[in-house]
Formats: structure tokens, C-alpha cells, sequence
């Protein structure tokens, strides 16, 4: 019977361990951070730079999180914001008194909000997570900002002045319009005042009207519902016949 040799044992024993070794960290100790690629804002508005990890042990007061800004222009990236058991924000530079912390570790949240964002903060921000033992898998993340000017928007009062503009005038149009179509017209009838210049009667012949026979004045409504024939008899009629010279002569 084969006797098995003293040393195979430990060896096999010695590989066994080498293995759970080098297979352990990926399987146990592994992080991942993950944020969007883009984040599109306008001037002046408040930005949520959004960021979160997933780790296989639990957050504790060893957790830390980093942020840090390359500008659009390029250049190395700059840390500005940094969180270790509390927030520290930036106390000065380019993000002073602009950012708040919005992350809850315990649910596995780091991300930030800018306020005020201006075309100066156009860039990449990249999020780094670190929770001992977690040293393996993926502690970053990047997201691209663009701030873009903010479109002019249409006040109320603007709005309302330019209405007025336009409806006050067509209304006033408008309301000229239908007068004309619903007074009616003067119609040539026997009662007018016009007549002929070969019907005259006696004393009209030179201009002079007989007693009780006064020209009716027309009113303002009567005018302006005059066509422009009626207007034209109107004021020949207001003038009076010419008078012939020769009989001016005469009298002198």
C-alpha cells in the first residue's frame, strides 16, 4: 500500500489559503461610487451635483468623502469640499459660502448642491468615497457641468403694456366700425336740404333766404355719418350761390 508523502498535505493545504487570499479583498472589501456623466443648469440656479457609493461594510466615522473641480479651461483639479464625520465646506476661493452638503452616509449618499452657479463653474467634478476596509473597486466619480445663460423672461407688466398697445386701438377700430353698420345712413329724400339750383324761389336767387326758411345746421353725428358726397353739398350749401358780379356792380 502507497504511503502518501508528508509534504503534499501542507502543500495543498498552503495553496488552498494563497487562493481565499488573493479572492478575499474582491469579494469582501470592494466599493463603487457612481454619479451622472452630465448635469446642465443656468445661471443662477441651484445645482444638485449628485453622487452615490454602495460598500460592502457599513459606514462608520472612518468614512470620508472628497470633492474636488477641474476647470473647463483645464489645469489640475482642485479639492474644495470634504466630509469626515461632518461637512466641511469651503471657508474661501471660487466656492466660498456656496456649497451645502446633502449626503446621508447611512444611505449611501455624498452628493452636494452649488448655489448660485455661474459660467465659472462650468467643469468637471469628480466625487471620491472611502469607507476602511473598503479599498477596492471604484472610490471615484466624475460629472460634467455647463451652466449656460439664463433665457430673458417676459414680465407680467411687459405683457400687459403690450396689449394694451394692440387691443386698445383695435377696439376703438372696432367699435367704429359697427356704429357705421348699425346707424342708418341719411337718405336722399325730399326733406334735404339741398335742392336744385334751377328750383330757387323768390330772394334766392341772390343769396337770399326767405323768412322761416333756415338751414338746418348739421350735428356732429350727422357729419360723421355724411358720405362724402353728402359732405361736398353740405359746405357748398353753407357757402351759399356765388353771387354774380355784375349785379355786385349794380348795387355799388
Amino acid at each position: 500500500m502507497r504511503r502518501k508523502r508528508p509534504g503534499s498535505a501542507a502543500l495543498s493545504a498552503a495553496l488552498l489559503l494563497w487562493s481565499l487570499g488573493c479572492l478575499a479583498p474582491s469579494l469582501v472589501s470592494s466599493i463603487t461610487v457612481s454619479s451622472p456623466a452630465e448635469v446642465h443648469a443656468s445661471k443662477g440656479d441651484t445645482v444638485t451635483l449628485s453622487c452615490t457609493f454602495t460598500s460592502t461594510s457599513r459606514p462608520t466615522s472612518k468614512m470620508t468623502v472628497s470633492w474636488s473641480y477641474r476647470p473647463q479651461s483645464g489645469g489640475p483639479p482642485q479639492s474644495f469640499f470634504h466630509f469626515s464625520s461632518r461637512a466641511f465646506p469651503p471657508p474661501h476661493g471660487q466656492f466660498a459660502d456656496r456649497i451645502q452638503w446633502q449626503g446621508s452616509p447611512a444611505r449611501g449618499e455624498a452628493s452636494i448642491s452649488l448655489i448660485n452657479a455661474t459660467l465659472n463653474d462650468n467643469g468637471t467634478y469628480t466625487c471620491s468615497v472611502r469607507n476602511p476596509p473598503d479599498v477596492h473597486g471604484s472610490p471615484t466619480s466624475h460629472t460634467v457641468l455647463t451652466v449656460t445663460p439664463k433665457a430673458p423672461s417676459i414680465r407680467f407688466s411687459d405683457v400687459v403694456v403690450l396689449l394694451a398697445f394692440i387691443l386698445l386701438p383695435s377696439a376703438v377700430i372696432t367699435l367704429i366700425l359697427i356704429g357705421r353698420m348699425l346707424c342708418p345712413k341719411k337718405q336722399r329724400n325730399k326733406s334735404k336740404v339741398y335742392r336744385s339750383p334751377i328750383e330757387v324761389t323768390e330772394g334766392e336767387e341772390y343769396g337770399i333766404h326767405p323768412p322761416g326758411a333756415e338751414v338746418k345746421r348739421a350735428t356732429c353725428c350727422d357729419l360723421y355719418l355724411m358720405d362724402l358726397e353728402d359732405e361736398e353739398e353740405y359746405y357748398n350749401l353753407k357757402k351759399g350761390p356765388p353771387i354774380d358780379e355784375g349785379y355786385a356792380q349794380s348795387q355799388c
